[in-house]
């Protein structure tokens, strides 16, 4: 059984805890953005129970694994078809143009904008299938089943703390490449922070991360692996708060509720900082550790907030801008860019193009 799940009664008993505290608080010194606002928690609360449709996402992606059967065989058909054709297209609109004839060129690039949304979303569906593939954790661990952990303390130490570390290079990614980000920002979206708010998780199985299934490959048995990423997502959990200010000499070492309010800020010192889940010492480690400063207090949410508590919208809306920043594209550099370059660039590039317009 799934620790995280288990503890949904956890869960929506300290949340209503929160809420009195909060409301208290609110009475005596003013509302804050850190209290609950009901159509807000009913949207965490509903992307929290949409978060447990993920595995049978990741099920499906299996059965579209690039060249593995036919649906497999079928996407990767549909893809390459796309990249020539889009290709061709790419060609016909600067002959087009060079030409000085409009109506090729707006053609042509019609072509060119369905093409290639059409070969990326068919690159990341397969992509997504690949790395559910081979990195299926039961997979690795019969490919390195003549190593064997047990159940003892080295099993469990290099299971939490593999976890947590692998956990801090993903979250990483998921705000420095902008496929991983359009999964991810479902979790930034609420300008508000609570308990509710641990609870947005995203629905998406989309994706390719650094695997923790290598953990499998050096001996840690599939169910402790489980279990680690439970207890990893259950500590996340409490974290997201702001009733507690500091933790003292413990925040040099562990994730806090104050360094966790820095990694949902959109004020630009607190951008793509303070990844880790539980040790804060991987921020420390690799540069991405930034204090909670008393004189820069966190503002929550985007850069540019959705202004939206429709889940669908949230749980789409990077997805659509990054397939229409794709439609725009002329050739395939800035296609790829949009997908794989950090969401930043990709506003910023997105701007650039709507002033020269």
């Amino acid at each position: 059984m799934d620790l995280s799940v288990l503890a949904t009664p956890l869960y929506f008993g300290s949340m209503a805890y929160e809420n009195r505290v909060l409301k208290a608080r609110a009475a005596a010194t003013g509302p804050t953005p850190a209290d609950y606002d009901r159509p807000d928690t009913r949207a965490s609360l509903t992307m929290g129970v949409s978060s447990l449709m993920v595995p049978i996402t990741q099920y499906a992606l299996k059965r579209v694994v690039p060249g593995r059967g036919r649906a497999g065989k079928t996407l990767l058909g549909v893809a390459a078809t796309a990249v020539a054709v889009t290709s061709v297209a790419d060609r016909l609109v600067r002959r087009a143009e060079s030409r000085s004839d409009a109506k090729a060129a707006a053609r042509a690039r019609r072509v060119a904008s369905v093409g290639g949304v059409t070969a990326v979303a068919g690159a990341v569906v397969g992509a997504s299938a690949a790395y559910s593939f081979l990195s299926d954790t039961k997979r690795q661990w019969a490919k390195g089943r003549h190593r064997d952990l047990g159940t003892g303390l080295a099993a469990w130490t290099l299971a939490l703390v593999g976890w947590d570390l692998v956990y801090y290079c993903n979250h990483r990614l998921q705000h420095e490449v902008r496929a991983m980000w359009a999964i991810h920002v479902v979790h930034h979206s609420s300008e508000h922070y609570n308990l509710s708010t641990a609870l947005r998780q995203p629905v998406s199985a989309f994706g390719a991360f650094v695997p923790y299934s290598w953990l499998a490959r050096l001996g840690v048995r599939p169910s402790i692996i489980e279990h680690s990423r439970s207890i990893n997502l259950i500590y996340q959990y409490w974290i997201h708060t702001d009733t507690i200010r500091t933790l003292g000499a413990s925040e040099a070492v562990l994730n806090t509720p104050s360094h966790h309010r820095v990694h949902h800020g959109s004020n630009r010192r607190y951008l793509d900082r303070n990844h880790a889940g539980i040790l804060i010492i991987w921020d420390r480690l690799f540069g991405t550790f930034q204090p909670e400063l008393a004189d820069d207090p966190v503002v929550y949410g985007l850069t540019k907030n959705i202004h939206s508590y429709n889940p669908l919208t949230v749980i789409t809306h990077e997805y659509r801008d990054m397939f229409a920043d794709v439609a725009a594209c002329t050739n395939w550099h800035d296609r790829v860019s949009f997908v794989l370059r950090g969401p930043g660039w990709a506003y910023r590039k997105r701007d650039e193009r709507l002033v020269a317009a």
